[in-house]
């Protein structure tokens, strides 16, 4: 069925009368409207009636919440064309700018510049603005049309072609409204479809006209449009990409920074801004998300009640669960914008849109689409496509998508009211378990006991290194935490602790991560909760250890390790009585009580060796040497730590191959830092320098490096190595600052500005 052989609003008007088996009379009788003006809709003499009369005969005909708002659409549409249809001759006039229109000063730049390109013979200059709903497309596109008027003498001709609605303008019927706008009679405008495109084309050839194509449907509906060359201009406005049109200068709009969103709903309010505090129109304007449409509407709810808060209001926009139903003034509704591109999409699409709502994080990729809507990847990467050209959705670097905040609430509006309670439940536990299990499996990648694991469940994404588990966590670390509360919200127990337990070595790797104190905690309630007492003492080992990393909470350590020490001797476990004392050890030494955590970590060792835990052992060893360390016993630290490197290079040693890949680099680093406070620069250089390239295919920044690499710098400085300094100073600063230790990176920068 093509664009013009869609059914009307007297059609479906009629189709419905019918179903509902109501003569005229009757139907005019339960609706109150005359059976004269029903004879006139259904014959299509009156093709867009009023909003209050369509109220009034969709409560008569019982019509669903589908039915009723495609008779809405039907009749929006209806009034629309007969607009253009009375027209003083169809002149296609730009319709006014508003007055509080605010930045885009790139865009109108753009704009401007594309008056003044150059073009190939008969190539026609084109401009095309794409965007998600609500972006102000249409605003920008009057804005920017007035603002070029004065280089357009022959006119400026504006025509929406409705790419939105149910009935698309056929391409046919807009060339004949511009072709009246341009001056050619009735009786001219050819028939032939082609002929018609052609006479178009040839009256633009000779004029300076900017058409502006507000709202297009496709590629289709507006290549016949487009100018053949010349000096007249075309603007496009579409939410779709319309990748097919060749030749075209594209902008994509995006959501107003939030100065410039503060701006614009500060001009809306005009006086009444002065009774608000500029924080809180900051936070309301934060809370539109940059969209224009969604800022008009909190400005014009505010102006339409003068009595209200504005504080009161942001207060209620905070409340995800109700932020959506706020967004509506008068005839203004946000959702409706989303609503209409809702509309456009396939079943099997918006099935997926709705789904993709229950992602607990983000962003996310095809492969965790097509776990939420339970499809094949292929058909997930189809889905995300016509999601992404709708502007329902964003795509970024490495194939990551994600909502706009407040689409992501319009998503899960639909799934509420689309998709049963048993539904949603079995859609949240597929996810949840798929994306524990991945995190599981991309976490055992780093543990020595397990590496690459065997036969990992068929249905999870192939991972066929440490390095794609490692990038794998990073980046779906919103999900899978997400995933863990839900199931221990569920009561999915197991789940929870597997979980928690695969993370222990990679954490290592990523140790300023803000997460690990939530994943630990998740851990240590779900092993708990299971009577495992094992289980528990080792997750709040690791808790003891979140808080050891620096800055460091000794209290916070010793808390835990006491707590864990408790459990470990009730359950009877060795190793993890051990870490607890190894941990109290790391506490203590925070605290400069260095004779005390000396035998603390020297009777975890006696422990580890006991049992024959060598890896475990070395660490312990490596504790005491920091303890030398910080006494400023620089000789012993050296020592020790050679003494550690010895059994690390030893392959007889019996350490586990992926720890001593580890923990190498780290002795060095410490052997450097020892042998810069002996004197010996040369040695100590050599040793930072091999340490730090180490820890750097390791992609373990943390603490430890950036130490590293001041002491380097520092070193490198006194051996008049100035160059190579100052660059490892920068590079020390930029590890400062990725943990978030502020100071140490001002300080480092510091040194590179005062030698410069």
């Amino acid at each position: 069925m093509g664009e013009t052989d869609r059914p009307g609003f007297g059609e479906v008007l009629r189709g419905h009368r019918r179903a509902a088996r109501l003569t005229l009379e009757q139907l005019a009788e339960v609706s109150g409207v005359s059976a004269r003006t029903l004879s006139d809709m259904e014959r299509g003499r009156s093709k867009g009636p009023q909003a209050r009369t369509v109220t009034a005969l969709a409560d008569a005909l019982k019509l669903d919440e589908g039915g009723r708002a495609r008779l809405i659409e039907l009749a929006r549409d209806g009034r629309l064309r007969d607009h253009w249809t009375r027209r003083s001759g169809g002149l296609c006039e730009l319709p006014r700018s508003v007055e509080d229109f605010t930045g885009r000063a790139e865009e109108l730049i753009w704009l401007s510049e594309l008056v003044y390109t150059e073009s190939a013979p008969g190539v026609g200059v084109v401009g095309l603005v794409t965007g998600s709903a609500g972006l102000g497309k249409t605003t920008f596109a009057v804005r920017a049309a007035h603002s070029v008027r004065p280089s357009f003498p022959d006119g400026v001709l504006f025509l929406d072609l409705f790419g939105m609605s149910q009935q698309p303008l056929a391409a046919d019927d807009a060339l004949r409204l511009l072709l009246r706008a341009l001056g050619v009679a009735d009786q001219h405008v050819p028939g032939d479809p082609h002929e018609r495109a052609s006479l178009y084309r040839s009256q633009l050839s000779d004029k300076r006209v900017l058409v502006v194509l507000d709202n297009a449907a496709s590629e289709q509906q507006v290549r016949a449009l487009l100018p053949g060359g010349g000096a007249s201009r075309a603007l496009i406005t579409t939410r779709r990409l319309l990748a097919g049109l060749e030749g075209v200068r594209r902008l994509v709009l995006g959501p107003l920074p939030l100065p410039e969103s503060t701006e614009l709903l500060t001009g809306i309010l005009g006086e009444r801004s002065a009774r608000d505090e500029q924080s809180t129109l900051a936070r309301l304007a934060e809370l539109c998300g940059g969209l224009p449409l969604a800022l008009r509407i909190i400005g014009n709810r505010l102006l339409s009640r003068p009595d209200w808060d504005a504080a009161q209001l942001a207060a209620r926009l905070t409340d995800e669960e109700r932020r959506l139903e706020q967004f509506k003034a008068g005839d203004l509704k946000i959702a409706n914008a989303f609503g209409m591109s809702y509309e456009q999409l396939a079943d099997s699409t918006r099935r997926v849109f709705r789904n993709l709502a229950a992602i607990p994080g983000r962003d996310f990729d095809a492969a965790l689409t097509a776990v939420a809507a339970g499809i094949p990847i292929e058909d997930a990467w189809d889905a995300l496509d016509e999601l992404v050209d709708l502007g329902l959705l964003q795509d970024g670097a490495a194939g990551r998508y994600r909502f706009h905040d407040l689409v992501r609430l319009f998503a899960r509006d639909r799934l509420q009211q689309d998709e049963s309670a048993a539904g949603r439940q079995a859609l949240t536990q597929r996810m949840t378990s798929w994306l524990l299990r991945m995190a599981t499996m991309s976490g055992r990648w780093f543990e020595p006991g397990y590496a690459l694991p065997y036969r990992p469940d068929p249905d999870l994404a192939v991972l066929s290194s440490a390095e794609e588990a490692d990038e794998w966590l990073r980046v779906n670390v919103d999900n899978w935490l997400g995933a863990m509360r839900a199931a221990a919200d569920s009561g999915r127990r197991s789940l929870v602790l597997d979980c928690a337990e695969s993370m222990h070595w990679f954490s290592d790797r990523w140790a300023h991560s803000p997460h690990w104190q939530e994943v630990f905690t998740l851990g240590a309630d779900a092993a708990g909760a299971l009577g495992d007492p094992a289980h528990q003492a080792t997750q709040l080992n690791y808790l003891a250890w979140v808080h050891s990393v620096p800055p460091g909470d000794p209290q916070a350590v010793l808390r835990y390790a006491a707590e864990a020490l408790e459990l470990a001797i009730r359950a009877d476990a060795t190793a993890q009585i051990a870490w607890a004392h190894e941990y109290t050890a790391e506490a203590l030494l925070l605290l400069g009580r260095h004779d005390e955590a000396i035998k603390s970590s020297s009777r975890a060792a006696e422990m580890f060796q006991a049992i024959g835990d060598i890896d475990s052992y070395i660490q312990s060893n490596a504790a005491i040497a920091k303890c030398h360390f910080d006494e400023g016993r620089y000789a012993e630290a050296l020592e020790r730590y050679l003494g550690l490197l010895a059994v690390l290079d030893d392959p007889e040693s019996g350490m586990t191959p992926s720890v001593v890949v580890h923990s190498r680099p780290l002795a060095l680093l410490r052997i450097g830092s020892c042998l810069g406070r002996l004197g010996r620069r040369a040695e100590a250089i050599t040793a930072l320098r091999e340490g730090i390239g180490l820890v750097d295919t390791l992609r373990a920044s943390d603490y430890r490096q950036a130490d590293a690499l001041e002491t380097l710098a520092s070193l490198l400085a006194d051996e008049g190595l100035t160059d190579e300094s100052h660059r490892t100073y920068v590079r020390a600063a930029e590890v400062f600052e990725s943990i978030g230790d502020t100071e140490s990176s001002n300080r480092c920068q510091a040194m590179v500005t005062a030698a410069a």
